[in-house]
């Protein structure tokens, strides 16, 4: 069987790697206090590793929790509705707070976490996340760092997905097929 898949680099490791330290340099810069880093699984793993080593390399020293959320389940489109797989265990009430997700499309997500964490009375709630697309946003939010503006395609690598494949890809990339390069506007 013959795969006529091929993956187009949009974002290749050493920009990605560059834009991690850049990101933790700020992080570092910000005065945060009693900082809690919470990466959205799963799309975000490979980002929030490297951003949490960059910034225990800016000086930093901040504790790890994770939410499992999913607007997306299998499909390539949002559902519009938020689901907590996994919650945070943490307290993060008087916390300085990091949520950070691998992209902001819809922004249905990272909102809804935001929200979350503010509601359990974090001091503060910053986000960070790898890629913004900001023609997609459905609601009103803007990240506080942003890794790349990406264009509108739908991309995996560096722990993005379609169908649970390309997770590993250590690069941003498209999935073309010989009919259908691209992915574009899905």
């Amino acid at each position: 069987m013959v795969d006529h898949r091929r993956i187009r680099v949009l974002f290749d490791e050493d920009a990605i790697a560059k834009r991690n330290r850049e990101m933790a340099d700020a992080i570092a810069k910000a005065d945060l206090k009693d900082l809690l880093v919470v990466a959205v699984l799963k799309g975000s793993f490979m980002f929030a590793a490297d951003l949490i080593r960059a910034m225990h390399h800016a000086g930093l020293s901040p504790q790890v929790e994770f939410v499992h959320l999913s607007s997306y389940r299998d499909a390539t489109v949002s559902s519009g509705q938020v689901e907590i797989l996994r919650d945070v265990q943490s307290e993060v009430a008087g916390r300085d707070v990091l949520l950070v997700d691998d992209i902001l499309e819809s922004g249905r997500t990272i909102a809804f976490a935001k929200d979350l964490l503010a509601a359990r009375g974090a001091r503060r709630v910053l986000t960070a996340v790898l890629l913004e697309k900001p023609g997609k946003r459905a609601v009103s939010i803007k990240a506080d760092l942003v890794g790349f503006v990406c264009p509108d395609y739908f991309v995996v690598g560096y722990g993005m997905d379609v169908a649970h494949s390309y997770r590993q890809l250590p690069f941003v990339g498209v999935v073309e097929t010989d009919d259908q390069p691209g992915f574009h506007g899905v």
